[in-house]
């Protein structure tokens, strides 16, 4: 059963014949009287009684007449959706947590403003979880922090974070050779601020002792404030913490201090919503940087790494 039988099947109906619904058709009368038999033969019942050239419907043709209508409608519908260019419908939005509690509220509140006909649903990851669910479908785009892979997305340009180390306040520079951290605080493996300061260590041939899982900035900072460890992460994220002045933010040094988040899509499946988001950003992009790294520098007082 296809869509061209139930349209031929209710032509027929409405018509009161093969004959006319031909005619509406454009169709031969012998094909349409073809596909009703096929589609007869496909339900395993029959839809019309014949008698003479006059069909009527059986109980079972009445019942298809109903859904037909219902699947019709639903098929013009989504064709009618397929090729309007106006931001519609539902937009499965991914994002880091970083990201979705202190850089999305504003751009996502503008989205919202300008396309209001779009229902936005926000799914928390990180980068290699939000790349899976792309690629099989079940998000339309996602902000990650590079690097991303390039083959199966587009992407482009978000936000600029910088990435800091943070202690309890009153901890020594970090950085210095001779004496790692007892202890790490940090996100769960393919989160790429783990994978930053686990670089950064093994780098200078050191490794902390233990490394402790958390599942949200505000556990890890709270446990950073109580001395239980470091963390790494975007300097952003302190403007959302209460007790910043009880900790230490310790800059990375130049070249190491910048992490880039990109807006992703699968290559080729730019919807209209993917596009009314790419358009937000980039309407955003002019005032965004510098007042975020003005809120960011008042956080608390600053050692320089080494």
């Amino acid at each position: 059963m296809d869509l061209s039988e139930l349209r031929i099947f209710r032509a027929v109906v409405r018509e009161g014949g093969v004959t006319r619904a031909a005619e509406r058709l454009h169709r031969v009368q012998s094909n349409v009287t073809t596909r009703v038999r096929q589609l007869e033969g496909d339900l395993g019942t029959s839809l019309f009684i014949r008698e003479g050239k006059r069909l009527h419907l059986t109980p079972a043709g009445q019942v298809l007449l109903g859904y037909a209508d219902r699947l019709l409608a639903l098929a013009d519908e989504a064709r009618a959706a397929v090729q309007d260019p106006r931001p519609r419908g539902v937009f499965r939005l991914g994002a880091m947590e970083s990201t979705a509690a202190v850089r999305l509220p504003e751009p996502l509140n503008q989205f919202h403003q300008l396309y209001p006909d779009v229902v936005l649903e926000l799914r928390i990851g990180n980068p290699e979880t939000l790349a899976k669910l792309l690629l099989a479908g079940e998000l339309d785009a996602a902000f990650v922090a590079e690097p991303i892979a390039n083959a199966p997305f587009e992407k482009m340009h978000a936000f600029e974070e910088e990435p800091v180390i943070v202690s309890a306040a009153g901890h020594p520079a970090i950085g210095q050779k001779g004496s790692p951290p007892r202890s790490v605080l940090v996100f769960e493996n393919g989160c790429p601020h783990r994978k930053r300061l686990e670089d950064w260590y093994a780098k200078r041939g050191e490794m902390p002792e233990r490394t402790i899982e958390l599942g949200s900035y505000h556990a890890m900072l709270g446990c950073v404030v109580a001395g239980m460890g470091i963390a790494l992460l975007p300097e952003s994220v302190l403007t959302t913490f209460p007790e910043g002045k009880r900790l230490t933010v310790h800059r990375l040094p130049s070249g190491e201090n910048r992490a880039e988040t990109v807006l992703i899509w699968r290559k080729g499946a730019a919807s209209p919503n993917v596009q009314a988001m790419q358009k937000v950003l980039l309407d955003a992009r002019p005032t965004r940087g510098p007042a975020a790294k003005r809120k960011a520098s008042s956080v608390s007082a600053l050692h320089n790494v080494k």
